[in-house]
Formats: C-alpha cells, sequence, structure tokens
C-alpha cells in the first residue's frame, strides 16, 4: 500500500511557523532558559520543537544558549556545549551538575489570550 503524501506547507504557514518561534525565543529575558518544547507551545506550535531547533541553527541574533532540551539539559556538543554553558553562566544562570537548576530558572512565557 503507497503512503499518502502529505501536503506541502504553505509559504506563508512556514514563514508564520519560523516568526512566531522567533518571537517566543527574543521573549526569554537574560538569566532564564526554556526547552526547545516549551519554546514551540508559546510559539502556538505544541509539538514543533524539531522546528525550534532548525530555527535556532537558521537564524541569525537570537540568544539561542536559552534554550535547553527537556529537563534542562543542553544537548549541543563539544565546543558548543561549552559556550552555551559559559554564556548562560555569564547570565547569572546557576547549574545543577550537567543540568540548569530550572526552579530557579525556567521562563515561564505568558499565555496567548485566545481571540474568538
Amino acid at each position: 500500500m503507497p503512503k499518502k503524501r502529505r501536503k506541502p506547507a504553505s509559504r506563508n504557514a512556514g514563514l508564520q511557523l519560523r516568526l512566531r518561534i522567533e518571537r517566543a525565543i527574543r521573549s526569554i529575558p537574560p538569566g532564564k532558559v526554556s526547552t526547545y518544547g516549551g519554546v514551540a507551545r508559546a510559539a502556538g506550535f505544541p509539538g514543533a520543537a524539531r522546528q525550534v531547533a532548525a530555527v535556532l541553527r537558521n537564524g541569525f541574533g537570537l540568544p539561542w544558549q536559552r534554550v535547553l532540551g527537556s529537563g534542562g539539559e543542553i544537548k549541543l556538543r563539544g565546543d558548543s556545549a561549552v559556550e552555551q554553558r559559559l554564556r548562560l553562566e555569564a547570565e547569572g544562570v546557576r547549574f545543577r551538575g550537567r543540568k540548569v537548576d530550572m526552579k530557579l530558572h525556567e521562563w515561564k512565557f505568558q499565555r496567548r489570550r485566545k481571540t474568538d
């Protein structure tokens, strides 16, 4: 049985996704962090954590160091992981072992109001 092909998303939908994710990332203040999933939910796209990573990888001027894996874990490897940790420590973020202390530093996004 052949697989069903998904309709490609419109260019406008992809642009809206990227812009809303960028807006959510930029709203995280210094000294606070969020997860890839948390950013996706705040942007209105729950389940789009991989798209958040893609926006960070291809974006420019975003505070990328403030976005972490679930539980506060740095998901980058090598020198990039060291740089992320140093940047976060410079902002006053504390670690518990290899993870950020999320109880102290997790950013709580404002809930979006639903419009009727």
